[in-house]
């Protein structure tokens, strides 16, 4: 019988093995500090959704899984990178991540910011030189450089940033997630996708699913720092509403954002219509993001 948690913690692992390798090909270095600052917080734990995320496109469009794992694998750098600069003093100002000191409070604000500019970098570096046909990986790399830039990651957390201390409402709330969290996740669906030869309609309805799913994964994120458990989550719960952040509880109320939850896991189902019983694991990935628990 399939099951969704052990299909991901078995893609996981392949995932562990592949970001070794990616770091592997970064040397030798010219700094054996900024490599260590790169690997204390890329191997610091995480659940590695986003190569899975890609494995699983590439999966259910009969593509190249194991190409799909080093896009995902290098998107990951990308994704790592994000979190030591938002751990930032100048950011949200967190000493610790998954339970471990940030990287900034191990080597310093300055090696931390280079440490993230590193992980960047190196993975457009990494996905360059894949063997995949040039159109597709030239491809790939606006893609993830698109979804991870200005109008994706990168504009996310400013409007993050600019909206603390404020009241929004939810539509601007779901615009910064779109961006925020909802822009990886995309680049990570599409990529694995392009690993094969998507249709416009294909391409299409994986974009919404991907956006649905993003979404749906910050609102279960809010919610567990409401009503989660402190030793799964590896963090205090309640620090969103210490922080005064905007949240989908904060908005909504706890009912309000699980009802919230409930509605976008079904939007993001009807995404996945035209791929039939191609489609389930993808299914069952909602599923799971709806009920985690950490």
């Amino acid at each position: 019988m399939y099951d969704i948690i052990e299909d991901i913690n078995q893609k996981a692992k392949i995932v562990e093995e592949t970001l070794v390798d990616i770091m592997g090909s970064f040397e030798p270095v010219v700094s054996e500090t900024l490599l260590e600052a790169m690997k204390y917080s890329l191997f610091s734990g995480g659940k590695r959704i986003r190569p899975v995320l890609a494995m699983i496109s590439a999966e259910t469009l009969d593509g190249d899984q194991k190409t799909a794992c080093k896009i995902g694998s290098a998107l990951e750098l990308i994704h790592t990178y994000s979190l030591i600069h938002d751990d930032l003093p100048s950011m949200d100002d967190d000493d610790y991540r998954r339970g471990e000191k940030a990287n900034h409070i191990v080597y310093g604000p300055g090696k931390a910011i280079l440490a993230g500019d590193g992980l960047l970098t190196g993975a457009f570096e990494f996905i360059s030189g894949l063997d995949l046909d040039p159109e597709k990986r030239l491809k790939i790399i606006n893609i993830i450089s698109s979804n991870s830039g200005v109008n994706g990651m990168v504009g996310g957390q400013v409007l993050d940033l600019e909206s603390e201390d404020k009241n929004i409402g939810i539509a601007e709330l779901k615009k910064i997630h779109l961006a925020k969290t909802g822009a990886l996740f995309k680049a990570a669906i599409l990529s694995g996708a392009y690993t094969s030869n998507p249709t416009e309609e294909e391409l299409q309805s994986l974009k919404v699913y991907a956006e649905k799913l993003g979404l749906l994964f910050q609102i279960t994120d809010d919610i567990l720092d409401v009503i989660g458990d402190e030793e799964k989550l590896g963090k205090k719960i309640g620090s969103d509403d210490q922080s005064n952040k905007n949240t989908y509880p904060k908005l909504l109320g706890l009912n309000g954002a699980k009802n919230e939850a409930e509605k976008t896991f079904k939007e993001a189902q009807d995404a996945l219509n035209i791929f039939g019983r191609k489609g389930r694991k993808f299914d069952d990935l909602a599923q799971y993001v709806l009920n985690r628990d950490h």
